[in-house]
């Protein structure tokens, strides 16, 4: 045996120290990648499929709300003023938002020389709305996107308590990233998944008050309520997450409890500093909320606190969740209250009310079901994990791992099958909605010359050889060119058509109807009246006053997993 010189063997020793110092960074790191790599490739799903077919419908505008956020984000920047002057959702944060995207795009088209002032950017986004409309799009896919990434947060929070751990906040990430209708409402200029996003972040801060009860929690918890009502009025309740955390937290004898007063004075606090006129311009804000409480819609009039759940779980949830992840979302809330009840005290409360009252609306909205949506993708996730938890203990470790292995992954994909499905249908239906497909009627068989009544924001049919005329409540049909290339402000169409619900024949002042008279006529909300004709008598005569026997010509009716939007019925009137 030969002895090893004492610097050789000194030298050695350090080798091996190094190569023990450097595992644990090197096993740090790589945990880290497997961590990212995951959830880099649900973001980039996600964001894939929001920003696939963003652009469907332009130049028209099938969606009748986002005209409306449009028209007043360009408003705001014309007259210069931080003043919305309208407060139905109430949409301060994304008015804000769509100001700065409208000022981003029209400084970079002036800048470049594309248009030569503010003016001509304007001139142009009223003929063209797909200019300005796109990049607004864009953002709301954004915010998509930023849901969730948090869900994936709250998951990874709620895995704490879980053997399953990371894997909760990656499977609840991955159902919210391929689910229909969030997906659908992150192409739309609307308030549903802006709003959403705050809610979530409320939901955060409300663990974190539940779990370490430190007061910047507690502020944290009402600024994102405050965000979150300023967005959308129903988005107030997550408050409700906060103040279970902080009961919770008094059940446990904690004093930190009483600090829920700053989480109620940072929500009023930020409601207000983030849309002050809502006390400055209350006139406006009583006439907006007086004109969103409507007890009958055309085509969304519920029928009962009970048929309204039962239309929310067949048409949303099932809809986009499929059956098997509607049930699991059902179950998790159970798992979830038996094995974390204090994050269930932090987590279920604004949801499981929010639930509640839309369903005690007189309306039906699909959209209301918008910010459910990641709260049911993550207590979906969680009943799966619970469940493989359960499946692997009573397995035993060795033999439930090995199965777990296969039946996971497979179960997962045996979930999402329905829900992908149920994407690229809509996403289809979206891509050829039957309003599209009347235009394309139109160019083939309306001659030249001839006037068109239309009720929709039928922006592909301007440039046609065509007169067009469109209904717009007590000012009677006017000429869509010469309002747009007047750069008609939102606050003029509100004031004609005097709350009622909906831009068409049906609400045009009965003096003004003679000057709807044209050769052709797109009706896109007829059949809407016409399935409710004791509801809806005082509309249906005004399109009867102005067809008279005049033939539908043709009727152009959305087809399941082919095409969506309202049947239209096309008239030929002299």
């Amino acid at each position: 045996m030969t002895d090893t010189p004492p610097a050789d063997r000194k030298a050695a020793d350090h080798k091996v120290a190094g190569r023990k110092a450097a595992t644990p960074a090197r096993a740090g790191w790589r945990a880290g990648w497997r961590r990212f790599v995951p959830l880099a490739l649900v973001v980039l799903l996600a964001a894939g499929l929001r920003l696939h077919g963003i652009g469907f419908g332009l130049p028209s505008l099938n969606d009748p709300d986002e005209p409306l956020f449009m028209m007043t984000a360009f408003e705001m920047l014309k007259h210069r003023t931080l003043n919305p002057g309208w407060f139905g959702h109430p949409a301060t944060t994304t008015f804000y938002a769509l100001a700065l995207v409208l000022l981003g795009v029209a400084g970079f088209a002036i800048g470049s020389g594309r248009y030569a002032d503010i003016k001509a950017f304007g001139d142009a986004a009223y003929a063209d709305p797909g200019i300005a409309f796109l990049p607004a799009r864009v953002l709301m896919a954004g915010f998509g996107v930023i849901c969730v990434l948090l869900v994936h947060r709250l998951g990874r929070r709620l895995g704490d308590d879980t053997p399953g751990g990371d894997k909760l906040g990656l499977i609840a990430a991955l159902l919210l990233a391929v689910n229909a209708i969030h997906i659908e409402y992150s192409q739309i200029i609307r308030t549903d998944v802006h709003a959403s996003m705050f809610m979530l972040l409320g939901a955060l801060a409300a663990l974190a008050i539940v779990r370490d009860g430190r007061r910047r929690d507690y502020v944290l918890a009402g600024v994102f309520a405050g965000l979150a009502c300023a967005t959308k009025w129903p988005a107030a309740l997550i408050l409700l997450n906060a103040l279970g955390a902080g009961l919770w937290r008094w059940r446990q004898g904690r004093r930190d409890w009483r600090m829920l007063g700053l989480t109620g004075l940072a929500a009023a606090a930020t409601l207000i500093m983030v849309s002050p006129y809502l006390v400055l311009d209350w006139p406006a804000l009583l006439r907006n909320l007086a004109g969103e409480a409507r007890p009958v819609h055309p085509g969304a009039t519920g029928g009962g606190f009970l048929f309204n759940l039962g239309w929310y779980l067949d048409h949303t949830l099932i809809a986009s969740l499929g059956l098997a992840g509607t049930m699991l979302a059902g179950l998790g809330a159970v798992t979830l209250a038996r094995a974390a009840p204090r994050d269930a005290a932090a987590l279920l409360p604004a949801p499981a009310v929010l639930l509640a009252v839309i369903c005690g609306q007189s309306l039906l909205w699909e959209r209301w079901i918008v910010p459910l949506l990641p709260f049911a993708a993550l207590l979906a996730a969680h009943a799966m994990v619970t469940l493989a938890d359960g499946l692997r203990a009573r397995l035993g470790a060795g033999r439930g791992r090995a199965m777990m292995r296969w039946l996971g992954p497979l179960a997962l994909l045996a979930l999402l099958a329905p829900m992908l499905r149920a994407e690229f249908v809509r996403a289809r239906e979206r891509a050829h909605d039957t309003r599209q497909i009347a235009a394309a009627w139109v160019r083939g068989h309306v001659p030249p010359g001839s006037t068109i009544l239309v009720e929709h924001a039928a922006f592909d049919l301007l440039q046609g050889p065509w007169t067009l005329r469109f209904p717009l409540g007590a000012l009677g049909c006017v000429d869509p060119r010469a309002a747009l290339s007047g750069q008609i402000g939102y606050s003029k169409v509100e004031a004609a058509r005097h709350g009622s619900p909906l831009v068409d024949l049906g609400h045009v002042d009965r003096d003004r109807l003679d000057s709807c008279r044209a050769d052709y006529a797109l009706f896109s909300n007829y059949g809407r009246y016409r399935n409710r004709p004791g509801v809806f008598a005082a509309e249906l005569e005004r399109y009867d006053s102005l067809r008279g026997a005049a033939p539908f010509v043709a009727v152009i009716r959305p087809v399941a997993g082919e095409s969506s939007g309202p049947a239209i019925y096309i008239a030929r009137l002299r």
